[in-house]
């Protein structure tokens, strides 16, 4: 597929995806500019994630360090770069100054961590608290009902900023059966906004993906991760020509 074609693809699923998002917020009486899309970027190649700045997409969602890296480096310095993976310890002093917020900081151990890696290059990290509020056992992220007696312990970090909460919710053919899940990481979120210190905000909700963002919306979401919806059937690097009718639904579950 030429570079013509493919942006000419990529518009028209953007302008699909943008009429969901408006219509959801329009449903939840909030304004399209309260919700953000990052479009998840983990499948495509290089050359494919090039053309989503010139189309208007700057938040860009990457899973793994290595390919958060290797895109950093091919594409604008403006680009806000989310990790919605999984952290790699021994990856954290070189992804620290590429991300722009992490979505899926998951233990105390990695927050410790962050804390002291981002105290060594003397900046702050913005991070979501991952939590599994479908309680799925193969999903990482803390139970719910784990984050409450954190507090005093999440209120002693001064480099790492907690600027909300993330969550996946289980995948369901009728997405209105995400929305307990969704509803319970807003309830969480503001029982949470009165303990924790004035560093940390708690402004920001990730979760809503290609099939339920729009329940997720409805339920307060503030960011939403889309992948199979922009990027379904374009090819992964290394892959030949792209076939618009695939899917990527079936890699890690995060879009």
């Amino acid at each position: 597929m030429s570079h013509s074609s493919l942006a000419t693809l990529l518009r028209q699923r953007l302008a699909a995806v943008e009429e969901r998002l408006g219509r959801a917020c329009q449903r939840a009486g909030r304004p399209r500019s309260s919700v953000t899309l990052v479009a998840v970027t983990k499948s495509i190649s290089v050359e494919i994630a090039r053309l989503l700045p010139e189309l208007g997409v700057r938040d860009l969602g990457e899973n793994r360090p290595q390919e958060l890296w290797r895109k950093a480096a091919a594409l604008p310095r403006d680009v806000r770069w989310h990790l919605i993976g999984h952290w790699q310890r021994n990856k954290i002093e070189r992804t620290l100054p590429l991300v722009y917020l992490c979505h899926s900081a998951d233990s105390i151990r990695l927050l410790d961590a962050l804390e002291q890696a981002a105290d060594r290059q003397g900046r702050t990290v913005p991070v979501l608290l991952e939590v599994n509020a479908s309680r799925e056992p193969a999903k990482h992220g803390f139970a719910p009902e784990e984050v409450p007696p954190l507090v005093p312990r999440l209120n002693e970090l001064r480099r790492v900023v907690i600027r909300g909460l993330m969550t996946m919710a289980a995948y369901e053919e009728d997405p209105e059966r995400c929305r307990r899940t969704f509803r319970e990481l807003r309830e969480l979120r503001d029982a949470l906004r009165a303990r924790l210190a004035p560093l940390h905000r708690l402004d920001e909700l990730s979760m809503g993906m290609t099939n339920d963002f729009e329940v997720a919306i409805e339920e307060g979401a503030t960011m939403v991760r889309i992948g199979t919806a922009l990027f379904g059937g374009l090819p992964a690097p290394g892959e030949g020509p792209a076939s618009p009718g695939g899917s990527q639904d079936g890699l890690a579950g995060l879009a």
